[in-house]
């Protein structure tokens, strides 16, 4: 068993049993994440998924990590980043069998997204049916701008990068 753990830094945490610090993830993308304020897995406890108070969605796969925490090469990999909602996230849902998450925010909606590439199937009040078998069409709500970005097997240096402000430079 395993606990995780959301914080206001963007960090994951998790923890043994024992209150041991296993592992800290942070998410690995351009758009900081900022304080994490919700999380869920699927029922096998194979991806983790947290979201974010600027309403990013962030997609882990954590299974290999699970089987053998000491094994080294049994690291956890980011797999997906999207803006789901232009406030706040205060709950998530992953569904396995339709590969479907539902995500809620603090602006009072509920959205649809496809799992293995944060595809946009609608909202919760629509108009018109979810078509949860048409994963192709990349759809963004309106107050979404991003499109979902797919982490690469690549980026494994995890660190937070600090960009600098430009400075004035009075000889230029």
């Amino acid at each position: 068993p395993v606990l995780a753990s959301a914080h206001e830094s963007g960090c994951i945490c998790l923890w043994s049993i024992q209150g041991d610090l296993m592992k800290e993830l942070w998410p690995f993308s351009k758009h900081p994440s900022g304080s994490l304020t919700a999380l869920c897995t699927d029922i096998s406890t194979k991806m983790l998924l947290a979201g974010s108070k600027e309403g990013h969605i962030f997609c882990w796969n954590i299974a290999l990590f699970l089987e053998d925490s000491q094994n080294k090469k049994n690291q956890v990999k980011e797999r997906l980043c999207w803006r789901a909602h232009a406030a706040e996230v205060v709950d998530l849902f992953y569904e396995e069998e339709k590969n479907v998450v539902v995500t809620a925010s603090i602006d009072g909606s509920v959205r649809l997204w496809y799992a293995m590439n944060g595809y946009y199937f609608g909202y919760f009040g629509q108009a018109r049916k979810f078509e949860l078998s048409d994963t192709s069409r990349l759809l963004l709500p309106s107050d979404v701008k991003n499109f979902p970005a797919i982490i690469k097997e690549e980026s494994k240096h995890m660190e937070k990068k600090i960009e600098y402000p430009l400075m004035l430079d009075r000889v230029k």
